[in-house]
């Protein structure tokens, strides 16, 4: 099975009324899913840097009746490029992102800026390519990786989850000292 966006927020501990940015949202999947999880008077910043993927969540959300979530024209990868304040957000989710990324170190710079202290950061990516499925083997950020781009940011690994066949899921949370 491929990451299932309602399954896997399930597995997040969301809370209602949380903020949360859902970071290179594609068609919005995550958002939507986000989205009923917390419910009013939560908010869902749907962040990504094509247009039309934009348009696609917004026109999904109207069609769902759902009025919590805001698209973010922003590129991740440069210092306020998400568009949101600092600590502005309660989780910050990265679903099938981190391997389209030219500058990782930059986005995870930026993913830490906008999430809250006590927040969350969540990592769900592919675990390999698979035979035209999925990145290129040579784009694949394992799990590995992806938490080594935290080390030494103040956030580190609390759990990981599965996140579908061909995906893991990672939570990353500021340590405490």
């Amino acid at each position: 099975m491929f990451s299932n966006p309602t399954s896997v927020v399930k597995k997040l501990g969301i809370m209602p009324g949380m903020t949360i940015a859902d970071i290179g949202s594609g068609t919005g999947e995550y958002s939507i899913a986000l989205a009923k999880a917390t419910g009013h008077p939560g908010r869902i910043y749907a962040i990504d840097v094509q247009k039309d993927m934009l348009a696609m969540v917004k026109k999904k959300a109207t069609q769902e009746g759902i009025g919590t979530i805001e698209v973010v024209w922003g590129d991740i990868e440069k210092q306020g490029g998400a568009g949101l304040a600092d600590n502005s957000v309660d989780i910050s989710l990265l679903a099938n992102t981190l391997f389209q990324l030219e500058d990782k170190k930059g986005a995870v710079q930026e993913v830490i800026r906008i999430t809250k202290p006590n927040g969350k950061i969540v990592i769900v990516d592919w675990m390999d390519s698979f035979g035209g499925l999925g990145p290129k083997k040579a784009d694949v950020v394992s799990s590995e990786v992806a938490e080594d781009l935290f080390k030494d940011t103040g956030f580190g690994k609390v759990s990981e989850f599965d996140a579908g066949d061909h995906h893991y899921g990672l939570i990353m949370q500021k340590k405490t000292s």
